[in-house]
């Protein structure tokens, strides 16, 4: 299997892996769930893990009877919570040291975009985040980094932990399995991620385009 193979089985076809645990392992399919979902918010080396496409999946493979959608948005909840609550806890701890311009992982402008998005929308970023791969990540770092007061980070990280769990959740139970989403659900799972991604594409555009623009207007004329 080459690179390409694994990453288009990793990320795009995580129904039928789930379906998979879930069917041999049960309880300890409930734990993964947990594990991957508390890594991803929690753990700020982990922002590559699966979230959006994960929590639809989930949703989706409940509607079908794999899992049950009690359990799976409760134990979600309390993982998406529990994980922005460590994560604030680390930034708050250790700053902003970890990341460096040439790391693989921690690179500095991921920093440098979530300590802008941060300051512009406050404490909605925390929210906000939730929906955006990396920031989601890296913004509960950066919000205890920065100091923000742990009421007010605890009121909007339980705001964000609920929209998002439930919407990602709700929206694989009701929509994952109609007949065309689930004939072609890589397609399905691309475009989640594609949307999620947009967001942060179009603010780099727009930092780089500012960039050139000024670039070129410090030029001389001749």
């Amino acid at each position: 299997m080459n690179f390409f193979q694994f990453v288009s089985d990793y990320f795009f076809r995580v129904d039928r892996h789930l379906e998979y645990v879930c069917l041999h392992y049960g309880f300890w399919a409930y734990a993964l769930l947990f594990v991957i979902v508390f890594c991803e918010t929690g753990l700020v080396v982990t922002p590559f893990l699966p979230g959006d496409a994960l929590l639809f999946t989930v949703g989706a493979l409940a509607a079908r009877g794999c899992f049950s959608v009690q359990i799976c948005i409760a134990l979600l909840l309390v993982a998406a919570f529990t994980g922005n609550v460590v994560n604030y806890s680390l930034g708050r701890r250790l700053g902003a040291p970890l990341f460096k311009p040439d790391a693989l992982i921690l690179k500095r402008k991921y920093l440098e975009s979530a300590e802008i998005f941060f300051v512009k929308h406050g404490g909605k970023a925390v929210i906000l985040s939730r929906f955006l791969p990396i920031l989601r990540t890296i913004v509960p770092f950066v919000a205890g980094m920065g100091k923000m007061s742990y009421q007010k980070f605890l009121l909007f990280n339980a705001v964000g932990a609920t929209t998002w769990v439930l919407s990602m959740v709700l929206g694989g139970w009701f929509f994952g399995n109609i007949p065309i989403i689930k004939e072609n659900f890589e397609f399905a799972v691309i475009g989640i991620i594609v949307l999620s991604l947009l967001p942060l594409v179009w603010k780099s555009f727009s930092h780089w385009y500012q960039e050139r623009r000024l670039a070129t207007q410090k030029i001389p004329s001749k």
